[in-house]
């Protein structure tokens, strides 16, 4: 019988700064869940992330899209992540040269790199996009997902591309710290001279819903419990099946993240059960 880590055990294998923050902070939560806030406006954003805050390990901005950004929402975020104990996830999808990447995430408008604990970005450039982020982000304790899968309908993220991915990461432990994806990727693209047999990517998955259907836009949902129990995947992302369509009504955001939050737990602890 093999032995699935908890998130606590696996928190001692990571050197990386936020792949270990993120597991404590997940254990000491007993949370797995992550909320994305898509919202545009400063206000609603900032009040959104406040009521899910107890709920969540971490939250998934997009920061581009607020209308009326300035550096204080920034600081508002920081504040808040302090208050709740969670962490920040900027879902920035870098996917351009490596000497371009390291202007986006360090300077502009946005500063990414000062406030985000984890980003993210595409294989498609090869691995200069990991070591232009990593000049700026390793110094700072940052970690950096891959997108080895996504969950949109004929999304091209398969395959060769996934295993390339993989390889990219496997060559570049030390930031980043795991992917973007549908399933678990430990063993995937493997060669005899890899050694992955103390391998541990963290693995978010997007496109999770109580309700596994899908949106007009191409997205796919899948349960909490087919993403931890059956594919391994470490967190999940919701976003709309969290705070819905009418932001005023607080207790109903409060009890959906919270019944995400058990459910995503729930799954997790199933999935401790010792496996063949």
């Amino acid at each position: 019988m093999t032995h699935r880590k908890s998130y606590a055990e696996r928190a001692l294998l990571h050197s990386n700064p936020a792949a270990k923050q993120l597991l404590e902070t997940i254990e000491r939560k007993k949370s797995n869940l992550a909320v994305s806030v898509d919202l545009t406006k400063s206000a609603d954003f900032l009040n959104i992330i406040d009521i899910v805050g107890p709920y969540i390990c971490l939250i998934k901005t997009h920061i581009d899209i607020l209308q009326d950004f300035d550096q204080s929402v920034i600081e508002r975020l920081q504040h808040l992540s302090a208050k709740h104990d969670f962490m920040i996830f900027e879902d920035r999808k870098f996917a351009d040269i490596g000497n371009t990447v390291v202007l986006q995430y360090s300077a502009g408008i946005h500063k990414i790199a000062s406030w985000a604990h984890i980003t993210n970005a595409h294989a498609v450039p090869g691995p200069s996009i990991i070591a232009g982020l990593a000049t700026v982000g390793k110094p700072l304790g940052r970690g950096l997902l891959l997108l080895a899968e996504m969950s949109t309908k004929g999304s091209l993220a398969t395959g060769s591309y996934t295993d390339e991915a993989v390889r990219m990461a496997r060559a570049n432990k030390d930031f980043v710290v795991g992917f973007i994806a549908q399933h678990r990727m430990e063993g995937v693209a493997a060669t005899e001279s890899d050694d992955i047999s103390n391998e541990d990517f963290l693995i978010l998955t997007p496109g999770v819903s109580l309700a596994d259907s899908g949106d007009s836009m191409g997205q796919q949902y899948r349960t909490p419990r087919q993403v931890i129990t059956e594919s391994g995947s470490d967190v999940i992302i919701v976003g709309r099946g969290v705070y819905g369509t009418d932001l005023t009504q607080v207790g109903s955001i409060a009890s959906r993240a919270e019944h995400y939050m058990a459910e995503g737990w729930a799954a997790y602890l199933e999935g401790l059960a010792p496996i063949s």
